[in-house]
Formats: C-alpha cells, structure tokens, sequence
C-alpha cells in the first residue's frame, strides 16, 4: 500500500483501526487519533501542490481592492485622450514659458523698420511686425507673461476663496453672513468694467497689478464653491466622530474636511484659469492691461488690429496662440471635472 503522503493514496480505502467495526474511515470525523495513532490537531489534509486556499486565486495578482475619490480620478484621467492632449500642450506652453531661448533665439525687443510688416522669410516663418520686429519670437515670449497672470491669479483666488469660504461653511452663523454679503457686493462688479477702472489708475505695466485686479474679483466666485462644499461634508460622520472624539476646529477643517471638500475647488480654478488669461489679453488690447515693454499677446494682437488686411500675419499668430492656450487649460477643466463628478460613473 502507498505512503500515505503519497498524493495517489486514496483515502477512502483507507482501513479503520482496530475495534472500529471495519469500513472506511472518515478522517475529518474520526475521532483524535491521527493515522499514526498520535494526537490529532485538527483535520488532516494533504500538502498537494494543486490545493488552493480558501479566499486565494492560484496565481496572478490579489483581488483589487476599493480605490479612493482621488486614485479613481487619477485612473479615469490616464485614460481621458481630452486630458492627455491638454495635458501635453499646457506643458510645453509651461515650458517655453519659462525657457522660451528652447525655441526661440532672437530677441523680442529688436527691430528693422525696413522688413516692417513683411511676410515669411528664411528664419522668421510668421513675418514682422509694424516695428520690423519678429512676430514668431514676440508670440514665444509672450507666452511668459499670459501664463504667469494665469497661474498666479488662479493660485491667489483659490487659496483666498477657499480659506473665507470654508471658514463660512464650517462656522455659519453671522460669520457666513457677513462673508456672503462681501462677496454679494463683488459679485455684482462686472469685472471688465472694474478692470477698465481699477487697472487705469495704475502707471505700472507688470504683471503684478493684474494679477492683484483679477484675484480681488475672481475669489467670491471659488468662495461659495467652497462654502457649499465643506457645509456638504461637515455633516459626514467621520466629521462628527473626530469631533466626538475632542478634536480642535483647525484640525478638523484640515485633517478631515479640507481633503475631500477640495476637488470642486480644483475644477473650478482650473476652468478659470483659462477665462483669466483671456481676461488679462483683453486688458491689454484695450490698453489698461499689461504695457510696453512687457511682450504680451493682447498687447500684440491691439497693434496689430489696425493692419489686419494688410499684414494679416501679425494678427493670426498670436491671437492662435491664445486661443490654444484658452482652449487647453478649458479642455483640462472639462476633463477633471468628470473624473471627480461621481454622478458621470
């Protein structure tokens, strides 16, 4: 007879001990004698190779486990061509944002009035300009200072909009009052028209001025997207055990609210910093935006208006620069939105 470890050992033949009464033996209900005769510690089982354990799939990868609200965000953005594209064009607008030489090796300030408005030449594919200057380096450089008013601007609203926003949704009380009431008032300045007031006043051409304009009217917007967000998960019971559990104000608003009460925030801001570049071209076409000599596609695109049947060249290249860069950080909103809106899975 096999050993019986032997994996062809079968153990329904096997013979019952003595004073048993004869017959197969069942080993999962005999009684604490192992087949050796020692004692018996449980069910005895063969170690076969092709056994699998309860809970275990032979081979391959664990079962998946449940993804968070940013995990399953990120894994829906990877497969988002909308997100990748735009992903892609802001980078490299990024980029030669702050290395425009990577592209570029001309200078933006230099002129020949002999080639003004001429057309495309060996070494200038998008022409000249009024000042004989070079509309494709002028239209790389000027992608510095859009981005930079964009970037900023975006940053300052968000975090000013989300502080006195999330400060009113947690407090309530007269503190959402009074915070709701300013931001009412700022609500109903059209922000053309305050930008035409507010930036005339100013002799500085920076970008600075601009970004302070466009973040003192663009925060009441981010601020009730916050405040409706953290009225929302306050009342959570995670949030309500923290707080049973004698944990401060501060650290509740910023171990326990403020993570899973920011993604409106961020789809917000990132649609807007779009609206905000093109806010910034349009203050400076009309002349109350950025000013020589900062190089700057609104500024561009103004002087060039006046010449746009005789050197359409100069008009084309930088309000298309524009537009795509408009267009990207858009498609980038669309796209983080619906992979954090749970109500599009």
């Amino acid at each position: 007879m096999p050993e019986p470890c032997d994996p062809r050992y079968d153990m329904t033949e096997a013979i019952a001990p003595a004073g048993s009464g004869g017959g197969p033996m069942d080993l999962t209900t005999s009684g604490p004698q192992t087949l050796n005769g020692g004692p018996r510690r449980g069910p005895w089982r063969l170690p076969l190779p092709w056994r699998k354990e309860p809970g275990r799939r032979s081979g391959g990868p664990a079962a998946p486990t449940g993804r968070g609200l940013w995990s399953d965000a990120w894994h829906d953005l990877r497969r988002d061509p909308v997100f990748i594209v735009s992903a892609l064009t802001i980078f490299f607008l990024v980029l030669i944002a702050i290395w425009p030489q990577l592209i570029a090796s001309g200078n933006p300030y230099h002129g020949d009035l002999a080639r003004a408005q001429d057309g495309p030449a060996p070494g200038h594919p998008f022409g000249y300009d009024l000042q004989g200057r070079d509309v494709y380096t002028r239209t790389v450089y000027g992608a510095r200072a859009s981005i930079t008013v964009g970037i900023c601007a975006t940053l300052g609203a968000a975090l000013l909009g989300s502080a006195l926003g999330g400060l009113a949704g947690y407090f309530g009380g007269w503190w959402d009052a009074l915070l709701s009431r300013i931001a009412d008032v700022f609500f109903g300045i059209p922000i053309l028209l305050g930008g035409l007031v507010f930036l005339s006043v100013v002799t500085s051409g920076s970008v600075w001025p601009v970004v302070g304009f466009i973040v003192l009217l663009g925060w009441p917007q981010i601020s009730r997207i916050a405040r409706g967000s953290v009225v929302t998960v306050k009342e959570h019971d995670y949030v309500q055990a923290a707080r049973a559990l004698g944990a401060g104000s501060g650290r509740t608003l910023l171990r326990h609210i403020a993570p899973n009460a920011v993604a409106p925030v961020i789809v917000v801001a990132t649609i807007a910093l779009g609206t905000y570049i093109s806010l910034e071209a349009t203050l400076s076409f009309l002349g109350v935006g950025l000013k020589p000599p900062t190089v700057s596609w609104g500024i561009d695109i103004s002087s060039a208006a006046t010449q746009i049947r005789n050197a359409p060249h100069m008009l084309l290249w930088p309000a298309g620069a524009l537009s795509v860069t408009v267009l990207a950080f858009i498609m980038l909103g669309d796209a983080v939105r619906d992979a954090f809106d749970p109500r599009l899975r």
